[in-house]
């Protein structure tokens, strides 16, 4: 049987393996590329042409070679190995500020989490794998239905649920998503429930329509509870790259995002659109999904994500217990803090 420690490192083995393909590590080769060199310029433009490859975007990827430029002006960086540390820990600092795991305040009852996005998202997987989070903590959880407009997105949801243990607010397909979600609260307060996450659509025929859909259903939720919604999130497909970024943008504008949850980050060589996001928009990313079962969504952290990224899965074979303990797999990187990454890391998933 496995233990919460179990879980915590196994999602971070399988962060490391999942995120990128082999060839798209931003370390890939470089130590054999460029073996007993010292830092010069034909490695600096390697690694920025990495880094634009991997959808890091330009503004991000010039403010990371200007670090790294400085500290081989100020000769701290001897060789590729020390590079490669150096951006581990720059990325790592760039990621930080949005490192927020999600809170659920138990004062508001049912606290209430809108999940928006648009459809291929993950969306309603998410919602499947986050109840099944919530409830492994031993809170109580309802499900609104509310994307009424796409074939089989209740039924989907309603799967998701069973998986979970919990249920599901839902009416007929085409109904009012706004009505669906005011009867959910209703439920929800009269059952007691600690947390409502509600499905949104994900398409209309236009994208001002969604927008204005969320809006609606937004303000149908300020009436009926105040201060409702308590969280907004927003699930983005890592594979959209720069579209993701846009769409991050266009959902902030009109609806307030309070959270991201970044997904299919174990199909994308473009890993590096996270720091894009995190750098134009601030906003915390809650968690993130490497896969389509349930132990493969954890909640987000900087630093792991950036060894993830630069490092890939190159220390596979030295890991296991040792990525618990700081053991091979973390050569070169800066040492954990206790109750840091794997003492947030979630049970289960």
């Amino acid at each position: 049987m496995s233990t919460p420690d179990d879980s915590k490192a196994g999602f971070f083995r399988r962060l490391r393996a999942k995120l990128n393909p082999p060839n798209s590590w931003l370390s890939y080769d470089l130590g054999n590329l460029f073996r007993g060199r010292k830092i010069d310029a034909e490695i600096l433009e390697e690694l920025e042409t990495r880094l634009l490859g991997a959808d890091v975007g330009v503004t991000v990827t010039g403010e990371l070679l200007e670090t790294l430029r400085r500290r081989v002006a100020r000769n701290e960086l001897a060789d590729v190995e020390a590079l490669m540390a150096a951006l581990r820990e720059a990325i790592t600092e760039t990621l930080r500020p949005v490192q927020q795991p999600l809170a659920i305040d138990a004062a508001r009852k049912p606290y209430v989490i809108l999940v928006v996005g648009v459809n291929g998202s993950g969306k309603t997987t998410t919602i499947g794998k986050l109840a099944r989070r919530l409830t492994g903590e031993g809170r109580s959880v309802l499900l609104a239905a509310g994307d009424t407009f796409r074939a089989a997105a209740i039924e989907q949801l309603g799967i998701w649920a069973q998986r979970a243990g919990v249920e599901v607010v839902a009416q007929q397909a085409g109904a009012d998503p706004g009505a669906v979600v005011f009867d959910a609260v209703a439920a929800a307060k009269t059952r007691g429930i600690d947390v409502l996450v509600a499905d949104t659509a994900g398409r209309l025929h236009s994208q001002s329509h969604l927008m204005e859909e969320l809006k609606k259903v937004r303000r149908v939720l300020a009436r009926v509870e105040p201060s409702a919604p308590h969280e907004v999130l927003l699930v983005l497909d890592a594979n959209q790259g720069q579209n993701a970024l846009s769409q991050a943008v266009q959902f902030h504008e009109a609806i307030g995002v309070t959270g991201l949850v970044l997904t299919k980050l174990d199909g994308t060589a473009r890993g590096g659109i996270v720091l894009a996001i995190a750098r134009r928009l601030g906003l915390p990313i809650r968690f993130i999904g490497i896969g389509e079962q349930a132990e493969d969504f954890g909640e987000f952290d900087a630093a792991a994500f950036a060894r993830a990224l630069v490092d890939g899965a190159v220390h596979e074979a030295a890991a296991g217990s040792g990525d618990a303990a700081g053991g091979p797999a973390d050569a070169g990187a800066a040492p954990q803090k206790k109750g840091g990454f794997f003492g947030r890391w979630g049970k289960g998933g």
